[in-house]
């Protein structure tokens, strides 16, 4: 068995499909994003500025979380010491989880170490919990849904995109008496699209199903306080599970659940994403801590970053580039090719000294790849115009079409 062929045969298919990853070496600028500074070459560091940044509203750099992450350095050290079971819960995540409850209107919250853990361990282990479970989960739900719906061993069921009809017909279609969970997210990060939301909680009221909603993309992001699409369209007291992100909007890292203390319990107590893993380092805790207590009171990043996500779609569709439609912060422009989309990405950083990183499969279907802008409330117009015009220019040097 030659080990090292079926290696390099793996990377290879990558690279002859034009989708081989690369990771570019930054180092962000504290106290100016988006401005950071690029390693790739051998002339030193460039400065560039980053547009593909999921610290959507540069909370990482707020004066307020950075003092409440080195104030908990020097109070308690750099680790938690194990995981909540020995050691590693704090006063610091007690704490956290009680904001995070009162953010969502719920009983209980439940930290994780990302988002993507958060999800996999509730869905999987909820399911298991649950007799014969059914779980509804929509075509373009997350990788992190999909793996603990997967890790689960339940059936599933798979409704077309926000399509309420299917969804419908697929409840209709089980056994009333079968415990069903609906899992969907609010804010589609790759389409820069929402859920439905009170309709599918109305059909999950009529079929008795519970609710599971992903929104790792909308807190922060949305609602008076917040607390995402739910808080926004005053839907959180009919989602059974909330789960969502620290690492985005809260600029930190970090992931969780809000729910019925019951609920809270049983995945406490059963999932081992939770239960065998090392606890959030109390510094990240603090600063998120920080972080979602700013933004429960202030709309200013809120406000500040869809004005410029609003301006940014007007200046590339004027340009005629082909923007996506999207009615959320997220901005993806439509390329449909993996090579041209990284062309088009070297080029950005190379010439232009613009980062954005190309979006391929399995992130996205074949033949949708695209280039992905989350501009902030620190983006300028003039750092959109520069990227317009950057853009434009490599459109028309690579034959690509634009609108009249």
């Amino acid at each position: 068995m030659n080990y090292d062929q079926i290696f390099d045969a793996a990377i290879g298919r990558l690279h002859s499909e034009g989708r081989y990853r690369v990771f570019i070496d930054i180092l962000r600028n504290k106290g100016s994003y988006p401005n950071a500074r690029c390693f790739a070459g051998h002339n030193g560091p460039k400065d560039i500025t980053v547009w593909c940044s999921n610290d959507y509203l540069a909370m990482g750099q707020h004066p307020k979380v950075i003092e409440a992450m080195e104030e908990a350095l020097h109070n308690v050290g750099a680790g938690s010491g194990g995981t909540r079971n020995i050691g590693g819960n704090t006063h610091y995540h007690v704490d956290l989880e009680t904001e995070l409850a009162d953010l969502h209107g719920k009983d209980g919250a439940l930290l994780f170490t990302s988002g993507y853990v958060s999800n996999d361990a509730t869905l999987s282990t909820l399911a298991k919990v649950l007799p014969g479970c059914i779980i509804f989960s929509d075509a373009l739900n997350h990788a992190s849904m999909i793996a603990g719906i997967r890790n689960s061993g339940a059936e599933k069921r798979v409704f077309r995109h926000n399509d309420l009809a299917h969804l419908e017909e697929l409840l209709a279609a089980e056994d009333p008496a079968v415990p069903k969970l609906i899992a969907f997210e609010s804010v589609y990060s790759m389409e820069g699209d929402v859920a439905p939301i009170h309709a599918i909680c109305d059909l999950a009221d009529q079929y008795n199903a519970l609710t599971y909603i992903d929104e790792v993309h909308a807190v922060g992001m949305y609602g008076p306080r917040g607390g995402g699409i739910t808080d926004r369209e005053e839907a959180a007291h009919r989602i059974d599970i909330i789960e969502g992100t620290l690492g985005k909007a809260f600029g930190v890292m970090g992931g969780y659940i809000a729910a019925d203390r019951k609920i809270i319990d049983v995945i406490r107590s059963y999932a081992p994403g939770f239960i065998f893993t090392t606890s959030l380092s109390p510094v990240l805790v603090a600063g998120v801590l920080a972080s979602v207590r700013h933004l429960k009171a202030s709309s200013v990043e809120r406000v500040g970053q869809q004005a410029n996500a609003a301006l940014l779609k007007a200046m590339l569709r004027d340009a005629g580039l082909p923007v996506m439609a999207s009615t959320t912060h997220i901005v993806p422009l439509m390329v449909g090719d993996p090579v041209r989309a990284k062309t088009i990405a070297d080029i950005l950083l190379a010439e232009y000294g613009i980062y954005v990183q190309p979006i391929n499969y399995p992130t996205v279907p074949r033949g949708t790849e695209r280039l992905r802008f989350t501009p902030g409330p620190a983006h300028t117009e003039p750092m959109m115009h520069d990227l317009t015009t950057a853009l434009t220019e490599i459109w028309q040097r690579l034959d690509l079409a634009l609108a009249a």
